[in-house]
């Protein structure tokens, strides 16, 4: 109880300030949360989706790689469903592994979305503190410009050590923000880089036989 009587305290002396870096650090943490589990779940759907599309690769059946990937709503199916369908095209590799990077392109901003707001959200909380401070200090000083001689000292030090409130209660919003931040883009890279792995792994088992057309091989069967 007495831990959150001065959370209270806290936040009532640091003034007007305290309200817009509250909201900023709600905003974020919850941008957070929302990405995190979009994220996880990505990665979720990834893992299962290739799980079943690799013995398929592995052994040239394109055709039924081509209706999961349609099917499919993981990223993963997407980049491998674009490059089956350039692969009915034309079947250079070159131009297989354009239709694939393409359809990276497209996945990459569904999983960056709304990340790079944490950074920003948390040089505004901080940009936020030190603003509330120095507002503060500013009415200290005009405060104490009036009062007694004998209660100068006192005053200031009282004033000061409010409007330093608000740098706190900043950093205290910034430091998570910034560190769920890197945690999502690490996420982010992880999952990008297992869809790259799974287009090389597409890439290989193509060219794996090449004396044999995938589709051919699959209506001769």
């Amino acid at each position: 109880m007495q831990i959150f009587d001065v959370i209270v305290r806290f936040f009532q002396e640091g003034g007007a300030f305290m309200f817009p870096i509250a909201i900023v650090l709600a905003i974020g943490l919850s941008i957070a949360l929302e990405r995190y589990f979009f994220l996880a779940s990505a990665k979720h759907t990834n893992k299962k989706a290739f799980s079943e599309l690799e013995p398929l690769l592995n052994n040239q059946r394109f055709d039924q790689v081509e209706k999961l990937s349609a099917k499919g709503s993981a990223p993963v199916a997407r980049v491998i469903g674009a490059g089956i369908a350039r692969l009915q095209v034309s079947p250079r590799r070159e131009d297989i592994e354009y239709a694939m990077e393409e359809g990276l392109m497209e996945t990459i901003p569904r999983l960056e979305k709304r990340t790079p707001y944490l950074g920003t959200l948390a040089n505004i909380s901080t940009l936020l503190g030190l603003l509330g401070t120095i507002i503060g200090l500013i009415a200290a000083f005009s405060a104490v410009a009036n009062a007694d001689p004998s209660e100068k000292a006192s005053l200031l030090s009282q004033s000061i050590s409010v409007a330093m409130n608000t740098t706190a209660f900043g950093l205290i919003a910034a430091i998570p923000l910034l560190a769920l931040h890197s945690i999502l883009q690490t996420k982010t890279v992880e999952i990008v880089d297992s869809m790259e792995m799974a287009g090389v792994k597409f890439l290989n088992a193509l060219m794996a036989k090449k004396s044999v057309t995938p589709f051919s091989r699959q209506a001769d069967e």
